[in-house]
């Protein structure tokens, strides 16, 4: 079993880029990878600009609402953190399915990619968050965050309650805002000096041809 689980400091930071360019990586490499998004919000319909879309294009597979629904089962309408989202359908997320949804895809899967929803502390539900989730499961973590001001406080956080709940953070990977608020060396260069047992890999915005190689090896150092 080999799978690791994408978090990130908060919405619209860059999981879904930094998995589907992992995904990517390796399959031109001839491996298997597969990527799973089970939770989703702000969901209307198999868009093609949608967060499963990209995965699934990724993975070189044609997007439909049967593709959608099986590396997505959890999709809620409202663009809200996945508890308020179901509350407002009447539904509630069932934790224990979910984890064992994950745990089920990374037995049959050698190469698994699992996208968390929001950052480290969305709610789940009345109980639950994503870092209980991620705890639950105990898979090697990457953490993407961003270069935008304010990064460095969230991210220190971030990265405090991971190790607090025991997880293993094999790569924290710095993704372009494309503000310019922040020089992204001077981001990851500070980022590195506070949390110097992490590896730090930066993902520049506009750069033509992305090499995902090194985070590929962080992420399954095992086998990559």
């Amino acid at each position: 079993m080999s799978a690791v689980f994408i978090t990130s400091t908060g919405a619209a930071i860059g999981k879904t880029f930094v998995t589907a360019g992992l995904v990517r990586h390796l399959r031109d490499k001839g491996r298997p990878a597969v990527a799973v998004k089970p939770v989703v919000t702000g969901y209307e319909g198999p868009a093609p600009e949608s967060d499963p879309a990209a995965l699934l294009a990724a993975m070189g597979e044609v997007m439909s609402e049967d593709a959608v629904a099986r590396i997505a089962p959890w999709r809620f309408k409202a663009p809200l953190s996945p508890d308020m989202a179901a509350l407002r359908e009447g539904r509630e997320l069932p934790f224990g399915e979910l984890v064992g949804f994950c745990r089920d895809a990374a037995a049959r899967h050698p190469d698994l990619m699992i996208e968390g929803v929001g950052g480290v502390m969305m709610p789940l539900d009345a109980r639950h968050t994503v870092l209980d989730w991620m705890a639950a499961l105990g898979f090697p973590v990457v953490l993407v965050t961003g270069s935008y001001l304010g990064t460095l406080s969230h991210t220190l956080t971030a990265a405090g309650a991971l190790e607090g709940a025991g997880l293993k953070v094999a790569s924290l990977v710095v993704n372009d805002s494309g503000d310019g608020a922040v020089p992204l060396t001077d981001t990851a260069a500070t980022l590195h000096r506070f949390l110097p047992r992490l590896e730090v890999t930066i993902l520049p915005r506009g750069a033509s041809g992305l090499d995902f190689a090194p985070l590929a090896v962080l992420a399954f150092r095992d086998k990559t």
